[in-house]
């Protein structure tokens, strides 16, 4: 999420009393970018070969360039190289689930996404080498970390370095994206001249799909303050409202791609060394006006209607654990996940997708596709176990992947490329395979799943 321009290095607080006495020494800045929470050698340790280089394998080992959350999904995933490694995500309780689900009644549905993050929460999330951090698909935060050091003559004299993050947060029913930057952990060692390195802070879009999109932006950004400057203001804030109307399709579709930078320059005699590798991280939001979503005539106000979301595939969590409503779901579920040869149908390559961000369900609405993975799965139901396979209505014929995903039973019927029979059927008790389908259903409106390949979600089982 954070950009770091090629120009970017650090302006000194004061040149080192040396330099104006021996005009021939060779005065560097040499700047690194690590994961926010990384281990950052001392200037002890930078005195010697092998502790700056560690520094330089730590600075290689992340990822350079542009970098999207692995998770993205939407024209945005292919607009710049997703990240290698999955995004922090919070723990997940088995029992938490089925305790909220179980004060609700009979009528099982997914719990509320998380709308709000604390900075300690994106710490927490980031760990010390994570780039994302993904709560939900209306709460994310990643950072970074921003070390200089001052070299004369090739040799270490002083260290400076100061971490960023930035949360994204959206409310319920919104199309106003807020981004909350917190600029932490300034520090300095030996001799540098950081007191007044100007740093400044950016956002940019630059790109939306449609393009030519138009957005009202708010908040209290630093622009170019000091390093003491943000040491001591700490927090400030971005605002990115998109009006409705300018999207694609019957669900007026916008996706973006959001893109801070942070820039600093030594002055002379200091000289800038080291690649900073440009731009570095990037978050996807989306904004849509669904018909079958929330908030779809905006209340009244048409101004107002749909909402915005982060482009991030979200999980769908259902629960083997004994008391569950969905307990049968979730056992056949897991059946197909871990051994699928012992499904039906019957298939010897089956790998049923849903369980990586790689390979991940897609939400179908028509009626009629959806009628077809129905009849698909049901037929299968009857070949393996009879005509009266419900025993008088107790059971239900249950597929994965879902009747109401592209991925579902009569798949082949309508995409040549697909597998033929790479689904699972299984008889479960009617009210289980009720309270799955209420779960789903309630997942995809309060996650604002929308239809097709632009968007994306998985399924993880909880025992």
């Amino acid at each position: 999420m954070l950009a770091v321009t090629a120009a970017a290095a650090v302006l000194p607080m004061a040149a080192p009393s040396t330099a104006g006495a021996d005009t021939t020494a060779d005065l560097r800045v040499e700047s690194y970018v690590l994961p926010a929470g990384a281990a950052i050698p001392s200037l002890e340790e930078l005195h010697s070969a092998e502790g700056r280089e560690r520094l330089r394998r730590t600075a290689t080992a992340a990822e350079p360039g542009a970098a999207l959350a692995q998770e993205t999904v939407g024209p945005a995933a292919s607009s710049a190289p997703l990240s290698r490694h999955p995004s922090g995500s919070p723990p997940a309780d088995a029992t938490t689930g089925v305790q909220q689900r179980a004060a609700l009644g009979p009528t099982a549905t997914a719990p509320e996404p998380a709308r709000t993050m604390t900075y300690d929460e994106c710490v927490k999330g980031l760990g010390s080498d994570k780039k994302f951090y993904v709560k939900s698909r209306f709460a994310v935060c990643n950072g970074a970390s921003f070390l200089q050091t001052w070299t004369r003559n090739g040799q270490p004299v002083g260290t400076s370095m100061f971490n960023v993050r930035a949360v994204g947060t959206i409310a319920k029913n919104s199309r106003t994206i807020t981004f909350q930057y917190y600029f932490t952990d300034f520090t300095t060692a030996g001799t540098t001249g950081a007191a007044t390195m100007p740093i400044t802070t950016k956002a940019t879009i630059p790109q939306s799909w449609p393009s030519g999109a138009r957005y009202t932006r708010g908040g209290s950004m630093p622009g170019t303050k000091t390093f003491t400057q943000l040491k001591a203001q700490r927090t400030f804030k971005d605002t990115v409202t998109a009006k409705p109307g300018q999207g694609s399709g019957s669900a007026d579709l916008l996706f973006a791609v959001y893109e801070p930078a942070i820039s600093y320059s030594p002055p002379a005699p200091w000289k800038l060394s080291g690649a900073l590798g440009g731009k570095l991280f990037m978050l996807a939001p989306r904004w849509d006006a669904a018909s079958y979503l929330a908030n779809s005539t905006g209340g009244g106000t048409p101004a107002k209607k749909g909402a915005a979301t982060f482009s991030y595939v979200p999980t769908l969590t259902y629960s083997a654990k004994a008391g569950a409503e969905e307990r049968g779901v979730a056992q056949h579920i897991k059946t197909a996940f871990t051994v699928p040869q012992d499904t039906k149908p019957y298939m010897s390559a089956k790998k049923v997708p849903g369980q990586s961000a790689k390979d991940p369900l897609h939400r179908l609405v028509n009626k009629t596709r959806k009628d077809d993975n129905r009849k698909a799965a049901v037929k299968q139901c009857k070949r393996y176990w009879g005509a009266n396979y419900t025993q008088g209505g107790k059971l239900e014929c249950d597929e994965y992947p879902f009747a109401t995903t592209y991925e579902g039973a009569a798949e082949a019927d309508h995409d040549s490329e697909a597998k033929k029979f790479n689904f699972s059927v299984k008889p479960i008790p009617a009210a289980e395979n009720l309270a799955g389908g209420n779960i789903l259903r309630s997942f995809y409106a309060k996650n604002r799943i929308i239809d097709g390949m632009d968007d994306g979600f998985l399924v993880k089982i909880r025992s």
